[in-house]
């Protein structure tokens, strides 16, 4: 094989400068007739200066549209000489060209519509019965033209079978259900491209596209897809597709300066060849760093963009194609083709077929080719694609097998219209070469694609596959040299990838360039995507960079704590302690210290510390509402019975060292029986503050949610502070009154101050409640409970210690003291100026019956 193309070059040379007949392969009469679409031209001219409607010339060959024409030609020569697929029956063909432009298409678009014979389309209600020129159409190749055409031929429902175009758009079965394709939709091919960006860890690129429906549409598709995936696209730029255009090349130049503007390393162009070609000139031109250029299957393997000067200096080339299978014979076949085009004999016959297959005279068919010879597309038809083109007349083929019913050659010659096609199409799959293809849901065929690099060796370029996207990905990347230095793969990187329960911070001006930040405590990270963290509902909690909420404890003063425990060795001592003191109090009840203290009614207010320092035990455990009512009631009225005896015992020293002069009179209310009735006043005074606290507002358990992060504080909480205020306050009163009755009072030497006892008892009062203001107001936490405990127990400790302690250090070790007349003269008097008035004073410090 190899040595007959050596020689069919050869001839091909020597006649390169005849003319040919290759114009006339085109048309071809058949039972049933098959429309192709494809751009033989190329540069249509300047359209807006059309001022009628003539026909539109294309100036120049484009090679690879007469190849793809070529493979249709094949297809159905190599169909109507087989015996099993249609088999007494030919299929014909007239191809057209397309020029590349949406004006130049519709011209024979609608010629394959005019009524079959004539050239007129019959205007009707149903097109039921209505036989078109064509059955079904091949082509054509760009989504832009396919656009326009397929609003035609889904009218009449005729089966058009494009090539080329992957705009997804036309994956659309409702606005073009007669639309069908045998490439994969642009949406595979952006995944594969984003999964190529992801698997080198590029995600800070550039997307340029061309200013068409395929070069928009890809792009749009593209960003979506890319945000989607963690990649930033720094730009999105648009490249005209005219060259000539007077504003192209402005255009060009604003997007070679906004490249090197942003910066990026990776730049993914989706434009047709001619568009490649001048964006890729602009670059060399323009200084523009060597880059690593993605690119798709419209301008990778085509020989307008590798034909620029100097464009190995642009960097890497990578890309993906079509996976097609090769066509076997194909290469021959148009070989020998080009030299049958040379004979006249050939010329005459295939002129005549034209002829009969066009005997209106309408032809649209490519008028350059009379002037090509084989050198010319050897290039271009040892690396261009035909399985596409071959794919999509045997899908159509297989199709009208199975509308005629050809169980059994030779095949009915049956009318079919077009329309009846497109169930055997939907419904069943068709084979090519061994191969077995079938349409999906969108009419597509997903084949899958190849991963290529551009592989220069000598000045010579060869296209390199380097890996494959089916369902995944594979990449050999040892076989991709990049234009780097050390030739591994270049870093193009705005932000790297965020770990579960982190978020994106975005910094510069590209919204989707960011930073990884963690989300902080009570914040959790909700969806891949987020950029802020959700925070956590209140009663659950979260610690820093955290991908979910946890439900919170509840946090209060347990009974089993070690905190807990040593403030109940410490209630236990104030306990033990004030009740040894009141045992040793009744034991020596008739003794002068314990009748000068106070007798019965320092019992009392032993009793009334007992019962305080018990009270620490209300502090611990499950806060609840009674219970928060219960500790202050009981704080207020416990230390009231204590400092209702210091009160009583405050104003008879008053009454003594103050007023003399009445102190016989009202001495009697302070003394004997009758404190007992002011000490139960105090009590019912204190007892109706307490009901007015429960009247205005007591305490009540609150959740804190705040305090602690991960748990909820069970603290108790005031609801009224006047009612606080007025049921503590007036102890607090009663105490100042014992401080301003008693702190003055001074005694003779070697006697016992009893007044110094209730001053220093109240003063520790006042400290500790200082402090505990101060301690509570700052405290968030448990230690809250704590600090009431403390303030109880350093309250009794205090009064303990400083009134009732220093009493039983005398009952005990000084024995000796406890006399009649050591507390009989413990009070120094004011001389008086009637001496017998002083004379004649009772003692109200003597020991007596309390």
């Amino acid at each position: 094989m190899v040595h007959d193309l050596v020689l069919c070059l050869s001839f091909a040379y020597a006649a390169a400068l005849k003319p040919t007949c290759l114009s006339a392969q085109f048309r071809k009469p058949g039972d049933y007739i098959l429309g192709g679409l494809f751009p033989f031209g190329m540069d249509a001219g300047n359209l807006t200066a059309r001022s009628e409607p003539t026909s539109v010339a294309c100036e120049r060959l484009f090679a690879e549209g007469l190849i793809w024409a070529l493979g249709m030609k094949f297809a159905i020569d190599q169909i109507n000489n087989s015996t099993s697929l249609l088999p007494g029956v030919t299929l014909g063909y007239d191809m057209s060209d397309t020029c590349s432009e949406p004006l130049v298409a519709l011209q024979p678009t609608l010629l394959f519509l005019t009524q079959n014979g004539t050239t007129g389309i019959g205007v009707l209600c149903n097109y039921t019965e209505y036989q078109p020129r064509v059955t079904a159409v091949i082509g054509p190749r760009s989504s832009d033209l396919c656009l326009v055409t397929a609003k035609l031929f889904s009218s009449f429902l005729i089966p058009q079978v494009s090539y080329g175009a992957s705009s997804e758009r036309l994956s659309n079965t409702e606005s073009f259900p007669s639309f069908y394709r045998t490439v994969p939709s642009d949406k595979s091919l952006v995944e594969a491209v984003v999964l190529l960006l992801n698997e080198f860890g590029w995600n800070w690129v550039g997307s340029i596209g061309s200013d068409n429906e395929y070069g928009r549409g890809a792009q749009g598709l593209f960003v979506s897809v890319a945000g989607n995936h963690n990649i930033c696209v720094a730009f999105e730029g648009l490249i005209p597709t005219d060259p000539a255009d007077p504003n192209a090349q402005k255009q060009l130049e604003d997007t070679i300066k906004t490249i090197n503007k942003s910066e990026v390393n990776i730049i993914v162009l989706f434009a047709f060849s001619q568009a490649a070609q001048a964006l890729l000139e602009h670059s060399i031109s323009m200084g523009l760093s060597e880059k690593v250029w993605i690119g798709t299957e419209t301008w990778l393997l085509s020989d307008i963009p590798t034909s620029i000067p100097n464009i190995q200096s642009i960097g890497t080339v990578l890309g993906f194609i079509t996976k097609a299978g090769t066509v076997p014979g194909f290469q021959k076949y148009v070989a020998h083709l080009f030299t049958s085009v040379q004979q006249d004999e050939f010329c005459q016959e295939s002129r005549e077929s034209n002829r009969l297959a066009n005997p209106d005279g309408t032809a649209t068919h490519c008028k350059q080719c009379d002037h090509v010879s084989l050198a010319d597309v050897w290039p271009v038809l040892s690396h261009s694609s035909v399985q596409p083109v071959y794919a999509a007349v045997y899908s159509v083929a297989s199709a009208l097998h199975r509308a005629l019913g050809c169980a059994r050659p030779p095949c009915p010659r049956a009318p079919v219209r077009p329309w009846q096609l497109l169930h055997f199409m939907n419904s069943f799959p068709f084979e090519v070469n061994g191969q077995r293809f079938r349409f999906d849901q969108s009419h597509s065929i997903n084949t899958g694609y190849k991963l290529i690099f551009w592989c220069w060796k000598n000045g010579t370029l060869t296209y390199q596959p380097v890996g494959d996207y089916g369902d995944s990905l594979y990449i050999n990347k040892s076989q991709i040299q990049f234009h780097t230095t050390d030739q591994q793969e270049p870093t193009s990187e705005c932000f790297r990838h965020c770990e579960p329960g982190q978020v994106r911070q975005i910094k510069g001006s590209q919204l989707c360039c960011y930073d990884c930040t963690d989300c902080p405590e009570n914040t959790f990270w909700s969806t891949e995507d987020s950029s802020s963290c959700a925070r956590c509902p209140q009663h659950q909690w979260a610690p820093a960079r955290s991908t979910r909420c946890h439900d919170r404890g509840h946090r209060y003063l347990f009974w089993n704590e070690p905190l807990t425990v040593a403030l109940l060795l410490l209630m236990s001592l104030s306990a033990s302690l004030t009740s040894g003191a009141a045992a040793l109090f009744y034991k020596n009840l008739n003794t002068p210290l314990v009748q000068v203290s106070g007798g019965r009614r320092s019992l009392f207010a032993l009793f009334s510390l007992l019962l305080l320092s018990l009270s620490c035990c209300l502090y611990i455990g499950k806060p609840s509402d009674q219970l928060c009512a219960i500790q202050q009631m009981v704080y207020a009225l416990c230390l009231n019975g204590c400092f209702s005896t210091f009160f009583i015992k405050s104003l008879e020293i008053a009454l003594v060292t103050e007023f003399p002069r009445c102190a016989p009179t009202f001495l009697r209310w302070v003394t004997q029986r009758r404190a007992w009735l002011l000490v139960a006043l105090c009590l019912l005074t204190q007892g109706l503050f307490c009901f007015s606290y429960l009247r205005l507002g007591a305490d009540y358990s609150a959740s804190d949610y705040v305090s602690l992060p991960t748990e909820v504080l069970l603290v108790c909480h005031t609801r009224s502070w006047v009612a606080f205020a007025l049921m503590h306050g007036y102890n607090g009163c009663l105490a100042l009154v014992c401080l301003l009755c008693t702190f003055m009072v001074q005694t003779v030497g070697k006697t016992y101050n009893i007044a110094r006892g209730i001053t220093f008892a109240v003063l520790s009062y006042f400290i500790i409640w200082i402090f505990f203001v101060a301690f509570f107001t700052t405290l968030k936490t448990v230690l809250r409970s704590v600090t009431q405990i403390g303030t109880v127990l350093t309250t009794s400790l205090g009064i303990l210690g400083t009134y009732y302690i220093p009493k039983c250090y005398i009952i005990l070790f000084k024995p000796d003291m406890n006399t009649v007349d050591y507390f009989q003269n413990s009070i120094k008097e004011e001389p008086e100026k009637d001496s017998q008035q002083t004379h004649n004073k009772p003692d109200p410090l003597s020991p007596a019956p309390q």
